[in-house]
């Protein structure tokens, strides 16, 4: 790897660890962190259902995609951070921070519900990243 290769690296590893920075605080906040928003997340799916909107979109879909959308800088990051590694390497990465994530929550935080699917949504979310990684750097080097 050139040095200025390995600076750019370096840059994407600080840019990782504030993520993890934040997912932990997302992870370790005493409470659930959509809490606050559930009336009102709630208000707003009865709005579009009743305007059309399939009712299987509903708060679990939603809490489902947010764990996806969450880990997708996360596996970006990640594969930005370290170039050398394949995508299933970095998607091995999500999966054991997730999983800490959700055991943390299993021994730590009991107003916090640790689940598989969480789990499952948050890899494909870094999965996700990485691909993106990947296109944007092989469009990177085509122009």
């Amino acid at each position: 790897m050139s040095r200025d290769a390995g600076a750019v690296s370096g840059i994407w590893s600080a840019v990782l660890a504030g993520l993890l920075v934040f997912l932990g605080v997302v992870a370790f906040w005493p409470t659930p962190v959509d809490q606050p928003l559930q009336g009102v997340l709630a208000e707003f799916l009865r709005l579009v259902h009743a305007h059309g909107v399939p009712a299987w979109i509903d708060y679990r879909f939603v809490e489902a995609a947010a764990n996806v959308a969450l880990f997708v800088p996360f596996g970006f990051t990640a594969a930005l951070a370290f170039p050398g590694k394949r995508w299933w390497q970095i998607a091995g990465l999500g999966l054991l921070t997730s999983g800490f994530m959700e055991l943390g929550q299993l021994l730590f935080l009991h107003s916090r519900f640790p689940s598989a699917l969480d789990l499952a949504a948050n890899t494909s979310g870094c999965l996700a990243g990485c691909v993106l990684a990947a296109v944007f750097t092989r469009l990177r080097h085509a122009s």
